[in-house]
């Protein structure tokens, strides 16, 4: 798999279509189409995605043969919450996103973080879960006028042993 780089303001673009990418090819039989179409069109009519990447500590993963090209990304806003992680359908199941988090998760650490916490929709809570995330309480919420079932999820860190060698820390800013 590609390395990871850390991610840009003016990588909005890309991480607006991966979003919405990841969301109409992965949430079909899970989310009705209201809610799909709700969720999907977000990234591109509101500010919060933007916002979250101007402030936020953010990692894309990259296709192997274009290294400009984001397949995955996660976003840290702020550094003790997962506020964002998607990854495009063609892209799934590769371990972009463990090995996402595994980097942020490293990261949080370095910045002084004990615990993280997010809220998590029906594709991300199974992953969350094997990776040690336990669920705090489950709410529904309206989004961009749709009610959406999720999951406050937390996970307490641990101190990172290995993980990322050093050459891939060097790449992400570690």
């Amino acid at each position: 798999m590609a390395s990871l780089r850390k991610l840009h303001p003016d990588d909005l673009d890309q991480v607006a279509a991966v979003y919405r990418d990841a969301v109409i090819s992965q949430a079909e039989g899970l989310y009705s189409p209201a809610q799909i179409a709700a969720w999907s069109n977000h990234a591109h009519t509101s500010n919060a995605v933007r916002d979250a990447l101007s402030r936020g500590y953010g990692l894309a993963s990259c296709a192997e043969n274009d290294p400009t090209q984001i397949e995955a990304f996660g976003l840290l806003d702020p550094i003790q919450r997962l506020s964002l992680l998607y990854c495009r359908g063609r892209s799934c199941r590769q371990g972009r996103s463990s090995t996402i988090l595994r980097a942020l998760e490293h990261h949080a650490w370095h910045q002084g973080c004990r615990q993280w916490h997010t809220e998590a929709s029906q594709l991300s809570k199974p992953l969350l879960l094997r990776l040690g995330w336990r669920i705090d309480a489950e709410e529904t919420v309206m989004f961009a006028g749709e009610a959406f079932l999720r999951w406050r999820m937390i996970k307490p860190l641990i101190q990172p042993h290995g993980g990322l060698d050093n050459q891939q820390a060097e790449t992400i800013g570690g």
